[in-house]
């Protein structure tokens, strides 16, 4: 009988005991420091059905999911963990103390192209705040507080974590009239710092059929850069023009000058216009965390505030903010 090859799928991890064990102490400090700020341990089904998953995952989601045929049943693996957070909430809330605070660590999958970091199966670390109708603001300015302790705990010190505000977006775009394209602007503008300020010109112009006149008015307004308050400074001259962006730039403020109170010092957080996450159902403030030493990699920890994740599955209004770290681009590291 001819024997068959072993081997592991491409973009799948499997590791050495040494290093699982570095991996699992990793995970331990995380869980350790997630508790301390009274996040509670929670795990979902790696397989949802289709529906479930693709109800507002937006954008680039439905390329990459997993998704295969068993009988009749129709199923996906996990994209994310706050999806299925979303759906947790929807069907237990009725035995769940509100603000609901819950981290997760476990395995997603995206049909992605593999590469050192970025892996088709993977470890992401979540921490969720989720409300009952409301969530007070102080929320947004404490997940990046907790940020900055965890990477603090985990031996890391070059690092930024870059907010911003989707109001201040969806506002800006609907001052210049491209409010039906807003999310494709916002996935394009998305990439800019993996393929660079020309190429992300091209594709306005290009794929979605924006005038050089509008293109260069986004490109100059997300490179508007400084020190925060210069940033903030400079986005209070586009104030009373449209309501939308003067509520975004009032909860950046807002977050700006809490974040600074929970003790997070401004060298290691930064207003960052380019951040718009490209997924489609953040609302309000957006952070992505990159490594100042480490800019290869990308943002190895991000996420925001949504209002209306759990919308396609109740009535009710569960608002929420929560970050993932994606454990495998720290790992390689640390």
């Amino acid at each position: 009988m001819a024997k068959i090859t072993p081997r592991t799928l491409s973009g799948f991890m499997e590791l050495l005991p040494a290093p699982q064990q570095q991996l699992e102490r990793m995970m331990d400090i995380l869980r350790k420091t997630y508790a301390l700020y009274g996040f509670t341990p929670l795990d979902t089904p790696v397989i949802e059905a289709s529906e479930v998953l693709l109800a507002k995952g937006g954008g680039e989601t439905e390329k990459q999911i997993y998704r295969f045929q068993k009988g009749d049943a129709d199923l996906a693996l996990r994209f994310d963990l706050t999806v299925p957070l979303a759906k947790y909430v929807a069907l237990h809330g009725g035995d769940l103390s509100f603000p609901f605070r819950r981290y997760q660590i476990g395995k997603v999958y995206r049909g992605e192209r593999a590469q050192r970091g970025r892996f088709r199966e993977f470890y992401q670390a979540d921490i969720d705040i989720i409300g009952d109708g409301k969530l007070d603001i102080a929320n947004e300015a404490e997940i990046p507080s907790i940020i900055y302790q965890t990477f603090t705990r985990l031996g890391l010190k070059r690092f930024q974590i870059r907010v911003n505000n989707r109001k201040i977006l969806n506002g800006f775009y609907a001052m210049l009239g491209l409010t039906e394209q807003s999310g494709d602007i916002m996935r394009t503008v998305d990439k800019l710092d993996k393929i660079g300020p020309d190429k992300v010109r091209g594709l306005l112009a290009g794929e979605l059929g924006l005038t050089e006149e509008a293109a260069g008015d986004i490109l100059r307004f997300i490179a508007i850069t400084g020190s925060n308050q210069e940033v903030l400074t400079a986005l209070e001259g586009y104030r009373g023009r449209n309501e939308v962006f003067d509520a975004g730039l009032t909860e950046l403020e807002t977050v700006v000058k809490y974040l600074a109170a929970f003790g997070v010092p401004e060298e290691n957080f930064a207003v960052d216009l380019t951040i718009a996450r490209g997924l489609d159902y953040y609302t309000g403030t957006v952070y992505e965390t990159t490594l100042l030493d480490h800019p290869e990699i990308g943002s190895v920890c991000s996420g925001g505030r949504y209002d209306n994740l759990a919308e396609y599955y109740t009535d009710k209004q569960l608002p929420g903010v929560g970050i993932s770290i994606g454990l495998p681009r720290l790992f390689y590291v640390l």
